[in-house]
C-alpha cells in the first residue's frame, strides 16, 4: 500500500480507490467519503476520510485533514491527523502540524510544522482545525 510512488497505488490497499480529483481540477469545499481518495489537482477546504488520502506529485491540498492513512507526494498546506500512518515521499512539501501513530519521511522532503506521534488515548482531542500556524523567529542573544 505504501510504495515509493503514489502512482502505483490503487484498489489493492486497505480500501478501494473510489474518488479521484485529477490534474487540472480545482475544487473548494469539504470532502467526506468512504474508501480512498487520490488528489492530483488543487483542493481547498477540509478532508475527512476513514481510509486513505493520496496526494499525487502534482497535487496541491490546502486543507485540514483527518484520515486513517496518508501518502503525500505533492504539496499539503494544513494540519493532518492520521490514526495509523503518514508517508511523506521524496519531493513532497508539507506546511502544518502532523499527528499520527507512525511516520515515514523520505529524503528530499520539505516539512515545516510540529509532529506528535504515538497512539492517541480514547477521548483525547485532535489538533484544532481552526488553529493557525504562526511561526516567530527564534531570538538569540550574543554575550
Amino acid at each position: 500500500m505504501f510504495g515509493k510512488e503514489p502512482d502505483n497505488l490503487g484498489g489493492g490497499g486497505e480500501g478501494n480507490l473510489n474518488s479521484i480529483l485529477g490534474p487540472g481540477c480545482k475544487v473548494k469545499g469539504n470532502i467526506e467519503l468512504q474508501g480512498t481518495i487520490r488528489i492530483d489537482g488543487d483542493f481547498d477546504g477540509e478532508i475527512r476520510c476513514p481510509d486513505t488520502l493520496i496526494i499525487g506529485k502534482s497535487g496541491l491540498v490546502k486543507a485540514n485533514v483527518s484520515v486513517k492513512n496518508a501518502v503525500i507526494g505533492g504539496k499539503l498546506l494544513g494540519n493532518i491527523h492520521a490514526t495509523n500512518k503518514i508517508e511523506l515521499q521524496t519531493g513532497s512539501h508539507v506546511e502544518g502540524d502532523i499527528q499520527t501513530a507512525r511516520l515515514v519521511i523520505d529524503e528530499g522532503v520539505f516539512f515545516e510544522g510540529s509532529c506528535k506521534m504515538g497512539q492517541q488515548p480514547a477521548g483525547a482531542q485532535k489538533p484544532s482545525p481552526e488553529r493557525e500556524i504562526k511561526r516567530e523567529p527564534e531570538k538569540m542573544t550574543v554575550k
